[in-house]
């Protein structure tokens, strides 16, 4: 049987799940593939560092030549998990005509079209399944099952980080820093866990799922970015006692041929099945004209959930580099990227404000909506304290720019203060 070589760039938490699963599933590979997959060559920043998987006599260097130099290695693993020096690597890699493998997030959202470009001008393949959603198979799901229908909307639970912060606050009814800590503890949050709580992360996976369902290439500027690092538990407890649970959805919608991209904390209602989608877990809701909708629920991060992604395009190019068709685009589709203006994006919104508990400021708030064309759905006072009201209210659907002029109107009031503002799905 033929020999496919592979190398890896990087040997943290996936590249050592990618060894084991080479190594446990050795002839199920070959007998899918047709061919021997035998790593042969590992670029590490730290060669002398002490590994817990064992790569017998495989050469482990820090010199990135020695990877794009060895003729035996066909196919590269880059799980570094940067972009700098990862793009320069990988784009030496496919000049010297190697096929490339990542699960580089922030390298593809950002650098991608770069080095597709790139794949292609070589015709190398360029896969990046493990780039969103860990373990779940979203990208190869919407190229091979979704290429016959129009995309409406994907989206849902993308970061399994805060996915986790917020069960520990919906469950355990702890403070935004005590769920962070427990998260930190356990190994689901870095130590700088910035990326994560502020959006960034989710925002480059969603970058990653417009490009494939809509064909379109969007940038972070292009998207509305809101974390969770500024929920307050007060918000968690009242969401509860409406129907609903604040997750943090990334959503991409397309209006009228033009495409809305949003990530932020959402009220989602308790019979969604994204609310209970718990811990480090991640779902993907792919809404289609034609199918519906659908739901991919699976475990977002992890050592052997994300390495068995990297493994399915390890197989999927070892099978293009058997029948001689390498240097397709893992993702064909491509079109103009044109963003929806704010009258056309529309939502449900939950206001969390503190009033002084004085005659008039119903009466306030109600002229605002009025003055712009909004309704209430629900509109409750929570709590008091004697000098101040805790008032909660959810809108009928509204647009950004009636939600730009009811926060700015608020904004300017004496006796009025907006806490907290949420997208209700």
């Amino acid at each position: 049987m033929r020999q496919i070589g592979i190398g890896l760039l990087g040997l943290g938490t996936v590249g050592s799940g990618v060894v084991r699963l080479l190594q446990d599933n050795k002839d199920k590979i070959s007998a899918i593939t047709g061919r021997e997959l035998v790593i042969k060559r590992v670029v590490v920043h730290n060669p002398a560092k002490k590994r817990d998987v064992d790569l017998g006599d495989i050469p482990v260097t820090a010199d990135i030549a020695d990877m794009v130099q060895d003729p035996t290695v066909q196919i590269v693993v880059e799980v570094m998990g940067t972009i700098d020096p990862a793009e320069g690597y990988i784009e030496q890699l496919l000049r010297a005509g190697k096929h490339v493998v990542t699960a580089n997030k922030d390298l593809i959202a950002q650098k991608g079209a770069r080095l597709v470009d790139i794949a292609q001008e070589k015709q190398r393949d360029l896969m990046y399944e493990a780039s969103v959603a860990g373990g779940i198979p979203i990208l190869r799901t919407i190229v091979n099952s979704f290429s016959a229908d129009q995309i409406l909307e994907v989206g849902g639970i993308v970061n399994g980080t805060t996915n986790y912060i917020l069960t520990q606050m919906n469950q355990k009814k702890v403070s935004y820093a005590a769920a962070l800590k427990a998260a930190q503890e356990l190994g689901f949050a870095e130590s700088d866990p910035t990326n994560d709580v502020k959006g960034i992360d989710a925002a480059y996976k969603m970058i990653i799922l417009t490009q494939f369902a809509f064909g379109m290439n969007l940038t972070l500027d292009d998207i509305a970015v809101e974390g969770i690092n500024n929920i307050r538990l007060e918000d968690i407890q009242q969401a509860q006692s409406l129907g609903y649970t604040i997750k943090l959805i990334g959503t991409a919608k397309q209006i009228d041929g033009k495409i809305n991209v949003v990530v932020g904390p959402a009220l989602v209602p308790a019979a969604n099945p994204l609310a209970a989608v718990q811990n480090e877990n991640n779902a993907v809701v792919v809404k289609g004209a034609a199918v519906g909708e659908t739901m991919f629920y699976g475990p977002g991060a992890g050592e052997l959930p994300t390495a068995n992604s990297v493994l399915s395009d390890i197989i999927s190019v070892t099978k293009d580099i058997g029948i001689g068709i390498t240097g397709n685009t893992f993702n064909n589709y491509r079109q103009g990227a044109a963003l929806a203006p704010a009258t056309a994006v529309k939502s449900a919104y939950y206001f969390a404000l503190k009033m002084r508990d004085i005659p008039g400021q119903m009466l306030t708030l109600t002229k605002i909506m009025a003055e712009t064309q909004a309704s209430f759905k629900q509109l409750i006072q929570t709590s008091s304290d004697g000098d101040f009201a805790h008032v909660v209210m959810i809108t009928h659907e509204i647009d950004l720019e009636q939600l730009a002029k009811i926060t700015a109107a608020v904004a300017k009031l004496d006796n009025i203060s907006l806490l907290s503002t949420y997208r209700v799905l």
